[in-house]
């Protein structure tokens, strides 16, 4: 006998699924008052299948994580961080970056094919620090938690592409490419008021399955203390102001899901060390290749060959992976920018969590710790670089 409610299939590979986060993981750009409506129209599906899929695979760890995210560059000081951590070290620092550091966003560990000066250097992780307070001061106290050596931060001067979307990315050929280059994001900050932060950190809080229904914001706007409407109305400033992302349905690229599949089995971070004067177009370019789900200007230093250039690719095959980089290198070349130097860190034990960003979660991390919030906060002339 059929139960009365069969398992709701919670794979990337059920037709209805895979056309829901072919829109889900990155269509969905700035705020959406009714995000699932949006997939809904967007895939084709009725949108009260698309609310039960998403809890479907939200509740099997298909989708990691539901929510809204930020542009968080222009919210908060922030940086890749590579870490050169002793070997007997780096599995309890990547924990510590996981568990106990809230300020701390993607965690890998990575490796590369051909011994580089920047080889030692296996964690590399996303720090970010609220306004006003020091990334370079977090960033010494994580290295004393966690016994790293050494530290080099790389701020984004420019974001030339940040939308994962592994579903839509199946099947590209190497050198498939946007007509257009891509275009480019600042990073400068924006100030917000208490009211906007209000409203902020209830926007950005990821969604539990439970809380997952067509009127999605109404219970956020009471967390938040505001009416509906006024909840919308400051949300949609920000939109405007650029501090919104997208709406995103995160997939567990990293870790099999139902059925055992895997989105994805190689994470590619790609260097590429261009010509002074020539980064902008350089970004542009690596940015318009679909492949590419993450691409950002930032300065590498002496310790990575001085890259300038860099992006994340994600693939099932390792020469798939490489096979997109070669195109891309062969693209670079026929736009007649050459580049001195580039390689591949391949991403292996890898965490993903949303990084703190709130100025007060900041301060009550440090007075736990015992230390005084204000010792902590950033000198006018600080920059990113090594330690």
């Amino acid at each position: 006998m059929a139960p009365d409610h069969p398992t709701v299939p919670a794979a990337v590979s059920d037709p209805v699924n895979a056309a829901i986060l072919a829109v889900s993981e990155d269509r969905l750009t700035g705020f959406q008052e009714d995000p699932f409506g949006a997939i809904a129209e967007q895939s084709g599906i009725p949108v009260d299948k698309v609310i039960e899929r998403v809890v479907a695979m939200l509740r099997a760890g298909t989708i990691r994580r539901v929510r809204q995210t930020l542009m968080s560059t222009n919210l908060a000081q922030g940086a890749l961080c590579a870490w050169q951590v002793p070997s007997d070290r780096l599995d309890a620092a990547f924990e510590y970056m996981y568990k106990d550091d809230p300020f701390s966003g993607h965690i890998v560990i990575r490796t590369t094919d051909a011994l580089t000066p920047g080889s030692s250097y296996r964690l590399w992780t996303t720090v970010k620090v609220p306004q006003g307070y020091s990334l370079r001061k977090h960033a010494e106290f994580l290295a004393k938690q966690t016994g790293a050596e050494f530290f080099r931060l790389m701020p984004a001067k420019i974001v030339f592409a940040l939308g994962v979307g592994h579903v839509r990315r199946r099947g590209l050929e190497p050198g498939e490419r946007a007509d257009e280059m891509a275009q480019p994001k600042d990073t400068a900050i924006v100030h917000l008021s208490d009211l906007e932060w209000r409203v902020l950190t209830a926007l950005k809080r990821e969604f539990e399955p439970d809380e997952i229904v067509r009127n999605l914001w109404d219970a956020r706007a009471k967390e938040a203390g505001v009416s509906l409407e006024e909840f919308a109305h400051v949300a949609r400033d920000l939109n405007a102001r650029r501090v919104i992302g997208r709406f995103s349905t995160f997939l567990e690229h990293v870790k099999p899901g139902a059925n055992n599949e895997r989105v994805t089995r190689y994470n590619a971070l790609f260097h590429w060390a261009v010509p002074q004067g020539r980064e902008m177009e350089a970004g542009r370019e690596v940015g318009r290749h679909y492949v590419i789900t993450h691409a950002y200007w930032r300065e590498g230093g002496p310790e990575f060959r001085n890259v300038n250039i860099m992006a994340v690719a994600h693939g099932m095959e390792k020469e798939r992976v490489l096979a997109h980089k070669a195109a891309i290198d062969e693209h670079l070349r026929e736009a007649g920018i050459d580049f001195g130097y580039t390689n591949v860190f391949w991403g292996g034990r890898s965490e993903i969590k949303p990084s703190e960003i709130a100025p007060q979660a900041f301060r009550e991390f440090y007075e736990r710790h015992g230390i005084d919030p204000d010792t902590m906060k950033a000198s006018p002339d600080e920059e990113g670089g090594s330690v």
